[in-house]
């Protein structure tokens, strides 16, 4: 094996307005290329079912090379990748600048574009990754008892597995008719004087993310308290939409694109007015930092944007470097196993929730570093479902190993996907709403 790359990972910009990026010839080129340096490597096997997929392939064939396997099964390894960046980031040693070049999520990314504009998108895919759409309908009131109770019930999840392929043992979220943004209304451009400390102007807008405003509310609810505790006040910009992560892990760049134009002059008018922003959900905070800047690398509101959005526990955790933040906490946690999201780990701000939880007097937390195989649709899907279950199984065994008080992760869904893989009748906790808990608010 060749010597890795000993500098730290680069990105290069999404050239996917390229006309050539969705030519499928060259697309397949640039796949046989990367699958056989992965296929001589195999670093990455642990992370995900691509990986183990892809040598799966390669080890039936008949020359059990890359070039025995048929090109379209390669499709097999694109459809089990959901961009959790972790091979990029933690593991590939063959990412720019070392001359291989291999970004294999965003060779995925290119993959899952092209398979989209030749309109190779099941329905389901579809309704999934419209979040705003199936939340504004799902959440209606007397509609979100229905659908609640629906998603519960064995026969009508059989009825949605034979009909979405949804598959029937798959938690699904719940929605509520009564949002975050309808709960905090009075929020919506409200104007306040923040306190500077460090990198930060000590006032927040929240972006409520679709998930956090629809299905569960409580994380965006706990999160304004825990800033209002620490003298941080806290907006909600005038409106939003999905930051349009779903859509990108489908392929619609499009859509990404219309997410973009409506969500970013809002952002743009607030950072300019002196606002800094968080996101509650690390997959949306990893969109308007990375994703989107990659995309646009030429739009300065994008790269604006960019600059100005922390994660909330990077964002608290500035603060107590510049002594602001309220260290008086009323109730230990005791022990704490918390999942690192991937979608936090490769925003590279270090294990800033864990440091904020460390504070609390006779806590201790666990980190579990690894994926949990949920990624929002991925493990919702009756085809990709068992798979995401053996995912999350490492993760559970040392969430019961540890034997803790309290256990979740920043992305709600893989807390969710955690707590379906114990089966034991426990909850998992936000560690914003553990926080919440320390304060005693």
């Amino acid at each position: 094996m060749r010597e890795g790359n000993l500098e730290a990972p680069t990105r290069h910009a999404l050239d996917w307005k390229n006309p050539e990026f969705y030519d499928e010839g060259a697309l397949f080129s640039e796949l046989e290329r990367v699958f056989d340096h992965c296929h001589g490597c195999r670093r990455c096997v642990s992370l995900c079912q691509a990986f183990p997929t892809l040598f799966d392939l390669v080890d039936e064939s008949d020359t059990m090379e890359v070039d025995g396997v048929k090109k379209d099964d390669y499709w097999q390894v694109v459809d089990h990748c959901y961009l959790c960046d972790l091979c990029f980031m933690t593991k590939c040693p063959y990412t720019p600048p070392h001359e291989w070049n291999i970004d294999f999520p965003h060779l995925m990314l290119r993959a899952k574009a092209v398979k989209f504009k030749k309109g190779d998108v099941k329905t389901r895919d579809r309704i999934l990754t419209s979040t705003d759409t199936v939340g504004k309908l799902a959440g209606i009131p007397i509609v979100s008892n229905i659908v609640n109770a629906a998603n519960k019930a064995r026969p009508t999840r059989k009825l949605l597995e034979a009909v979405l392929e949804v598959d029937a043992n798959a938690r699904l979220p719940e929605y509520h008719s009564r949002t975050l943004r309808a709960e905090f209304s009075n929020k919506i451009g409200a104007q306040a004087q923040g306190e500077p400390a460090g990198d930060t102007s000590g006032k927040v807008v929240m972006f409520a993310t679709c998930y956090g405003n629809r299905n569960e509310p409580v994380i965006g609810e706990d999160l304004l308290a825990v800033f209002e505790h620490n003298n941080i006040p806290v907006t909600l910009a005038p409106k939003e939409q999905c930051c349009g992560m779903p859509k990108l892990e489908l392929g619609d760049l499009e859509a990404v694109e219309r997410a973009k134009e409506a969500n970013i002059p809002v952002l743009t008018k607030l950072v300019d007015e002196g606002w800094d922003i968080v996101a509650p959900v690390p997959s949306c905070a990893l969109m308007f930092k990375q994703e989107l800047p990659l995309m646009f690398p030429d739009d300065a509101e994008v790269q604006k944007v960019a600059q100005a959005i922390f994660d909330p526990f990077e964002y608290l955790m500035l603060r107590h470097k510049a002594g602001k933040l309220n260290t008086e906490f009323k109730q230990p946690l005791g022990k704490v196993a918390y999942h690192a999201a991937c979608h936090q780990r490769v925003q590279n701000v270090g294990a800033k929730t864990r440091d904020v939880l460390q504070l609390i007097p006779d806590t201790v937390v666990e980190t579990i570093e690894r994926c949990s195989g949920h990624d929002g649709t991925y493990a919702v899907k009756k085809e990709f479902h068992a798979a995401s279950m053996k995912i999350v199984r490492p993760v559970v065994g040392r969430v019961k190993k540890a034997k803790a008080d309290h256990y979740g992760s920043d992305c709600p869904m893989a807390g969710h996907h955690i707590e379906e893989g114990l089966a034991d009748g426990s909850k998992t906790e936000h560690p914003m709403s553990l926080l919440r808990k320390a304060y005693g608010i």
